[in-house]
């Protein structure tokens, strides 16, 4: 493994294409001060009035949400700053913390909004979470899929054109994108971005097709003429002050989250440790090396400040490792053999076990009692 030169992230992120000894984000940051941004603001501002002028009594955007920061920032933009009546739509993953159902509904009476909800039954849910360990060694692909098909399923039957997405895939340099290399969404985008396979890929003896039914990609010439945007591909993106901003005018809540040292970042999932868990053990890095990587990035702290926010946070053992597996009905020694199949090729193969591993204090209580706690754990009033 190597590791840029500038930030934290190691070469073993899916684009690890280092030039000139940086990592892709660092990469895409460099593109993103070269941005001519009030031109990018006056690109959006012709969207956005396109979209006013085309609406007639329809909806003028859907803007999927989860209740998380970006969503809400974006209902903000959208709302607010443009004056659009937007449909938001969220797809449930079955996991919702208590704060992140909190933040959704007070964003959706905040902005005063129409919005619609899907969930899949949880036995589904604990399969596909079986399965996505197996094929792609993630927890989430029922997440990575349907936020993509059940937001063009919704554009598609309520024939609005235009789909409005959050932070560019730019910020981080995924899919080695920069400000230069802009990776423009489609139908396909997030199969390509993180759930790598269809349905028809992805089903199997225990997932029919008719179960993933709700997954795919709707059927419809009105495809063609969807457009979906990044506002970080428009406004220069700011997480910090954009988290500032919507817990002081909106209310909007943080929570503690395995594996960070922020309170933001997909708060609203309690299934977010084991995603991150995952990463972990195939890619050698996590949320806080991403999350620290941006800090040394923006200026906010330094290399070393930075490895040493790793170094506390990373390597710790999701607090409810018992709980994701048993859901599913798996061993952890039969999840080691896959993933370690799964792992990066630059990584070291004594990587995961050449530094200490710390396991959380389990308390003594039953799993499903902590999970439940923790799930409940909130900013209470």
């Amino acid at each position: 493994m190597e590791y840029c030169k500038k930030c934290v992230m190691p070469n073993t992120t899916e684009a690890s294409n280092f030039k000139n000894g940086l990592c892709p984000g660092c990469q895409a940051q460099k593109s993103k001060k070269a941005v001519n941004w009030n031109k990018k603001h006056k690109e959006l501002d012709k969207i956005m009035d396109n979209a006013k002028k085309s609406a007639g009594n329809n909806y003028d955007c859907i803007v999927p949400i989860s209740g998380g920061k970006d969503s809400v920032y974006q209902l903000h933009i959208v709302y607010k700053e443009y004056g659009l009546k937007p449909l938001a739509v969220t797809f449930n993953h079955g996991g919702f913390t208590q704060t992140g159902m909190y933040n959704l509904l007070n964003a959706l009476d905040k902005f005063n909004i129409d919005h619609i909800m899907f969930t899949l039954n949880n036995d589904l849910i604990k399969r596909i979470q079986k399965r996505s360990i197996e094929t792609i060694g993630d927890y989430c692909w029922h997440c990575h899929n349907m936020v993509n098909s059940f937001t063009l399923q919704m554009a598609c039957q309520y024939r609005i054109p235009l789909i409005v997405w959050g932070e560019s895939g730019a910020e981080y340099g995924h899919q080695g994108a920069d400000y230069n290399n802009i990776v423009r969404f489609d139908k396909d985008y997030f199969t390509k971005l993180s759930s790598k396979l269809t349905p028809e890929e992805f089903a199997c003896e225990y997932i029919s097709i008719r179960d993933l039914y709700p997954c795919n990609v709707p059927n419809d010439t009105f495809l063609d003429l969807i457009i979906g945007i990044h506002l970080g591909n428009y406004i220069p993106w700011d997480t910090e002050s954009q988290v500032k901003m919507i817990k002081e005018v909106y209310g909007w809540r943080g929570r503690e989250v395995g594996g960070s040292y922020k309170d933001y970042k997909s708060i609203e999932c309690s299934f977010e440790p084991m995603h991150e868990y995952l990463c972990l053990l195939k890619r050698g890095y996590g949320r806080t090396s991403l999350q620290a990587s941006q800090e040394v990035r923006d200026g906010i702290i330094t290399k070393n400040e930075a490895k040493t926010l790793v170094d506390h946070y990373e390597r710790i053992k999701p607090k409810h490792l018992v709980y994701y597996l048993k859901r599913i009905g798996m061993l952890p020694q039969q999840m080691t053999c896959i993933v370690n199949k799964m792992r990066h090729k630059n990584m070291d193969a004594n990587w995961i076990n050449g530094k200490e591993w710390r396991e959380c204090n389990e308390d003594g209580k039953p799993w499903a009692e902590r999970f439940l706690e923790d799930m409940a754990h909130d900013q209470r009033d």
